[in-house]
């Protein structure tokens, strides 16, 4: 007997009334992992890039769509969302009717909603914050980001050694939410030649149809 989860393969796929617009900053590995999984989903999706330096993040307009003046955003129809997390449980729990990408199985689920938050705790404290610092110049303690990275890379690695993705046998939402960050590591200083397992999962969400990429980045000298 078929788990409830693929049952629902056979619904017909849902499509947005309009495209999906996706505001963002493409060096962003938060707007990215929006991006991606809009694409892996083939849902129509347009981008408008934020200026991020010129502070249009900070201006009334857009802070009447995200009240912390940060990307992502999603407009969908009549639904404004922010938080990137939160907007990938939003569009697998209403696009995907496989179940696939959330979960539909409580313990599944739980382990996905586990590595969202550490996409939101050590995956942005060590790696992103890491790429802020070389990468926007940000002023944050670049050795202790690289730490919690390194500490981060020990753990994903040691989750990986023996399976395909973080939580199940295909790829979910906690995948995506931790891979953008993860691959982009190096242009914070943090490489990756030792993670074996790591390497291979990245190759292997690379792999996946409709992946698309982020765009690199040039990493500054930090003193």
């Amino acid at each position: 007997m078929q788990a409830p989860a693929n049952l629902s393969a056979t619904q017909p796929a849902i499509q947005p009334a309009r495209p999906i617009r996706l505001y963002r900053h493409p060096l962003s590995g938060h707007c990215h992992r929006v991006e991606l999984l809009l694409s892996l989903l083939q849902k129509p999706f347009v981008t408008t890039d934020v200026d991020l330096a010129a502070g249009a993040h900070k201006k009334p307009d857009f802070v009447a769509k995200n009240p912390f003046g940060q990307v992502p955003v999603i407009e969908d129809g009549e639904v404004t969302l922010s938080d990137s997390n939160a907007i990938l449980v939003y569009l697998a729990s209403l696009y995907d009717t496989t179940g696939r990408w959330l979960p539909r199985d409580p313990l599944m689920a739980a382990q996905v909603q586990q590595w969202l938050s550490v996409a939101a705790g050590a995956l942005a404290n060590g790696p992103a914050a890491a790429r802020l610092v070389t990468v926007f110049g940000v002023k944050l303690d670049h050795a202790r980001a690289k730490e919690i990275a390194v500490q981060l890379l020990k753990i994903v690695d040691a989750q990986l050694a023996g399976r395909t993705f973080l939580v199940a046998d295909h790829a979910t939402i906690a995948d995506i939410a931790l891979y953008s960050y993860t691959a982009h590591a190096p242009e914070g200083g943090v490489p990756l030649d030792a993670f074996a397992n790591v390497r291979a999962w990245l190759s292997r969400i690379e792999a996946l149809p409709h992946f698309v990429p982020m765009q690199r980045a040039q990493a500054r000298a930090v003193a």
